[in-house]
């Protein structure tokens, strides 16, 4: 059925525009910035060149080879890209075994557990970053790479976004399974994780995303600046004299790539997995 096109939808429209607009703007600016000599970043910020990069194309890139040159970036870039994909997997796995255990498995205090789960959704991150870190520090992780990645792994919405995908698929399925011999961890890798795409692939990429732009957690646990994720290399890259503004505009825009890359990649199965729209199942 076609959508009528009215006032209404002209003036949807005319909002979504430039609600997109207001949110691309500052990502234009950067990346404009980055591609001009320092001189020119604030020489037309009251005019629409400032949102576009310099006319003399040998100068868009000079803001990288310096900042490539000043600091080891790409070691960084390194950290970050292990710690977003090692979290991103054990997020997968982690939350979707809770998950499974909590829409197909029966156990005392099923209830119970998804109720505090629940409640858990509530309580902000930061109000147990002290904790957290006393357990890191008694388990002698800190200034390791697993105290990044560990305290991470698992999450509240991630286990319930996984739960709410494996309630969809039919107990038939898994009863069919068992008849052919198939024990419990056959049915979760083989039959649940397959048919749960969508779950599979927001957690995945949400636990990425969200690994990659963490700061407080890695700068509380890590010390040895070689192990730093790019985010932490950011501020010290700021704070470093002489200060940039288009070398720090060009580091901003190489961490910003690989969100934007994974992001188009997985967009489908972000709306279907945060929309619960899908379960996989034809």
């Amino acid at each position: 059925m076609r959508r009528k096109f009215g006032p209404l939808t002209i003036l949807e429209y005319i909002c979504l525009v430039l609600l997109a607009l207001l949110f691309i703007f500052p990502l234009f600016w950067m990346i404009a910035s980055s591609m001009k000599p320092e001189a020119e970043v604030y020489h037309h910020m009251n005019s629409i060149k400032a949102f576009l990069p310099s006319f003399d194309p040998s100068n868009w890139f000079i803001s990288y080879k310096q900042v490539l040159s000043r600091f080891h970036l790409l070691g960084y870039i390194v950290n970050s890209l292990i710690y977003g994909l090692c979290v991103a997997t054990g997020s997968v796995i982690i939350n979707g075994m809770a998950g499974y255990a909590f829409a197909k498995l029966n156990f005392n205090g099923k209830r119970v557990l998804f109720g505090l789960l629940l409640a858990l959704l509530i309580v902000p991150l930061e109000t147990i970053l002290i904790s957290q870190f006393t357990i890191v520090q008694k388990l002698g992780l800190v200034d390791t790479r697993l105290a990044v990645i560990l305290p991470v792994l698992a999450g509240a919405f991630n286990i319930y976004l996984f739960r709410n995908f494996f309630m969809a698929i039919p107990a038939e399925i898994i009863e069919s399974a068992k008849l052919d011999g198939a024990n419990t961890w056959q049915i979760f890798l083989r039959i649940m994780l397959p048919m749960s795409k969508p779950a599979v692939a927001t957690v995945g990429t949400l636990a990425f995303i969200g690994s990659w732009n963490d700061y407080i957690w890695p700068l509380m646990v890590l010390t040895d600046k070689s192990k730093f994720p790019i985010q932490v290399a950011i501020t010290a890259i700021n704070s470093t004299e002489p200060v940039y503004t288009n070398q720090v505009m060009a580091v901003l825009t190489i961490s910003t790539i690989p969100l934007i890359l994974i992001y188009i990649v997985a967009q489908r199965y972000i709306l279907e997995g945060i929309g619960g729209s899908g379960t996989g199942i034809k």
